[in-house]
């Protein structure tokens, strides 16, 4: 069955009610997401691999510029960004969240199973410890060489034509 994206991008209370009406494992994942490229797509399969359901939290633009990614990030919007990710078939709800870190998203919703990249361990990951005192899970995915969305707007960059 084909989702609207739109009906997959949820405030916080949506996305609480949403977790409490379903079954099945619930997985949270979370990023900027700023250019869609294959390390994401490979995160997100990799992520929805781990249970029945998967919620990504997605950075605010305001939380992205406290992040410090640099001055022009986020390239996209958060609606932009949010419509996108509910548009993969991987994904079941988008929620944008305006914190620093999804903590505040992960007490909401009580996923069984939290997931992030590579480039963090299961010491470093917002909310792990919260989804370990219920019994849920952490699962680091490795990343996908030579992607990265620093890495694509910086090669992007440098191949702009001199002013």
């Amino acid at each position: 069955m084909v989702v609207d994206p739109r009906q997959k991008v949820l405030s916080r209370a949506q996305a609480v009610r949403w977790r409490a009406s379903g079954k099945g494992t619930l997985v949270f994942t979370n990023g900027v997401f700023d250019l869609l490229h294959p390390g994401h797509v490979d995160l997100l399969f990799g992520a929805r691999a781990q249970g029945d359901r998967l919620v990504v939290g997605v950075n605010s633009d305001a939380s992205v510029r406290r992040l410090g990614k640099g001055p022009d990030r986020p390239l996209r919007t958060e609606a932009e960004r949010a419509y996108v990710l509910a548009g993969l078939a991987a994904v079941d709800a988008v929620v944008i969240f305006d914190e620093d870190t999804p903590l505040e998203l992960v007490r909401a919703l009580e996923p069984d199973v939290i997931v992030k990249g590579g480039d963090y361990s299961p010491a470093t990951v917002v909310g792990a410890d919260v989804v370990s005192a219920r019994g849920g899970r952490v699962v680091i995915i490795p990343l996908t060489a030579g992607q990265s969305t620093t890495s694509i707007v910086e090669r992007l960059r440098a191949e702009q034509p001199s002013r």
